[in-house]
């Protein structure tokens, strides 16, 4: 009870995000290493492939520690063996800190890396170097409680107003993983396999559906292997093939009315082979480990407080701003993009493609207010057997341009993006022996949000009204509307309600308009 009458602020939580901070760094991978006594000298580099991975961040004083490793396999040419490719495999391991602001000091961040560039060097036949940049990108991310007053509870000539507000609510922030498992048995026209050489696995045309506490994936995994033969005629056997998986992940919060931000990783594989029935080495026994970042948001329209007072007594409210995220897009656009690749005079002729991956580089992000345009580049390696008997195997390395403007309704310049880019679809074709044509479905994975500030009512000062101010003004005012009123304000300002002045002057609802004229009865001369 506050001057003599009660008023209650009832209020709600209402759940709201921001992004607190993020920070990026490059780090330079660089070592050394020997080729293991049980292999051949090096004669020349064929390719290089590398994984990262990350085992351990830690938050602590206002940094951010990170350790990992480089895990990286190199196909080489050897000149002194009967199997002329051979493969060295091996790791970099990393320690960093990142200085991340006061305000994000213990919170727990979301860290995402990118292997940039990798490339090897020959020392000499029996040492090469590794050398790699990898980027890392951290963002602190706060979910907090909001409370707001929602309505007030008091007497009847207490008035209040209320807005409704859109609220992107984060219902589902979780990491978890799925297993695929799979047997693959070569076809009978491949050799038994004596060692794998050179694996890739991808991920194609991933789909999820959100269903009551959980939700469905699906997709496609390219697998390609190159490996040592038993077969005397190819001592050097490739095979591709496609395995499809699906399944159902628990997700306690989720329903299909909400709008989902769920990433793929492989975060692990491991690629054994088994004996057949037989006994010979033919079945590529396969696990994957794909790990999934899970965002799941929930649109919400609560309404809130705009507003209180009274007749009777002088009512302030105590306002405070709300800054909070809200989503304006989310969507998966893909696109078609073909292009060309030469073969450079210093590489062997084509005689056949083995493997083709490529991988999405983004270099700039161009906002405006209807689009974003992006920019980058689809970074390709292609792996050939060439006309060359000297270099059966070769390597080809190709960057294919584009520049793409995804449409995006209602960006502000304040708003915060991010796109999580993917090859869906990837064919290669041999025009000649020169030239190789790319086919690639792109998918640009777009977030958008806004950045809202609202002012909220977060308490009530009720104090008596200043008598002598009410008594100057006069009971009866004849008033014009200006430009920019409301009923609400009026009635606040003359101490009377909204459904006073329009039983008064006859209004059916409570619009009015600049130049209107109203009769406006203080409402408090009662109470005096």
């Amino acid at each position: 009870i506050q001057g003599g009458i009660l008023v209650e602020l009832i209020k709600k939580n209402i759940h709201m995000n921001k992004l607190k901070c993020k920070s990026a760094l490059q780090l330079t991978l660089d070592d050394d290493f020997n080729v293991p006594d049980i292999k051949p000298d090096i004669d020349r580099i064929i390719t290089q492939q590398g994984d990262i991975k990350i085992s351990e961040i830690k938050a602590m004083n206002n940094k951010l520690l990170i350790k990992g490793e480089l895990g990286f396999n190199v196909l080489y040419f050897s000149e002194e063996d009967a199997r002329p490719i051979h493969n060295i495999s091996g790791a970099i391991p990393f320690d960093e800190i990142i200085n991340m602001e006061l305000t994000c000091a213990d919170d727990d961040p979301i860290v995402k890396w990118e292997l940039e560039d990798l490339s090897t060097g020959l020392i000499n036949s029996r040492k090469l170097s590794v050398k790699s940049i990898v980027s890392l990108n951290v963002a602190v991310e706060e979910l907090y409680d909001e409370e707001t007053g929602v309505m007030v509870e008091g007497p009847e000539d207490v008035q209040y107003i209320s807005k409704r507000i859109e609220i992107t609510d984060i219902s589902v922030d979780k990491k978890d993983t799925f297993r695929v498992k799979d047997e693959i048995i070569l076809p009978t026209n491949k050799g038994n396999v004596i060692s794998i050489l050179y694996d890739a696995i991808r991920l194609n045309s991933m789909e999820v559906r959100l269903l009551e506490d959980k939700f469905t994936i699906k997709g496609e995994m390219p697998v390609f292997i190159l490996y040592s033969s038993e077969s005397e005629e190819s001592p050097i056997e490739y095979y591709e093939t496609e395995i499809s998986f699906g399944g159902t992940v628990d997700c306690n919060g989720c329903n299909e009315n909400m709008v989902e931000d769920i990433t793929f990783r492989i975060l692990n594989k491991n690629i054994e082979i088994k004996p057949d029935m037989d006994g010979e080495e033919r079945v590529v026994d396969l696990e994957v480990i794909l790990e999934m970042m899970i965002k799941v948001y929930d649109i919400q329209e609560p309404e809130i407080l705009c507003d209180v007072y009274s007749p009777c007594k002088e009512i302030t409210p105590i306002l405070r701003d709300a800054v909070y995220e809200n989503l304006v897009v989310k969507n998966n656009s893909k696109y078609r993009i073909a292009d060309r690749i030469q073969v450079p005079d210093n590489q062997p002729k084509i005689l056949q493609i083995c493997y083709s991956d490529g991988v999405i580089k983004i270099d700039d992000i161009i906002p405006s207010e209807t689009e974003l345009l992006v920019e980058g580049i689809i970074d390709m390696n292609i792996l050939y057997i060439s006309e060359d008997d000297l270099r059966p195997l070769s390597s080809l390395k190709g960057a294919i341009p584009f520049s793409q403007a995804i449409e995006v309704k209602g960006m502000k310049s304040n708003s915060s993006y991010e796109i999580k880019p993917s090859v869906d679809q990837l064919s290669v074709m041999m025009l000649d022996s020169d030239e190789i044509e790319v086919k690639a479905v792109m998918n640009l994975n777009t977030i958008v949000f806004d950045k809202i500030t609202e002012s909220i009512i977060t308490d009530l000062e009720v104090a008596e009204l200043d008598l002598e101010k009410l008594q100057s003004m006069p009971g009866i005012v004849g008033y014009v509307v200006k430009k920019d009123d409301s009923l609400w304000n009026i009635a606040k300002k003359y101490y009377t309600s909204v459904d006073t002045i329009m039983e008064i002057n006859d209004l059916e609802n409570d619009d009015i308009k600049e130049g209107d004229k109203l009769i406006i009865m203080k409402k408090v001369d009662s109470a005096i």
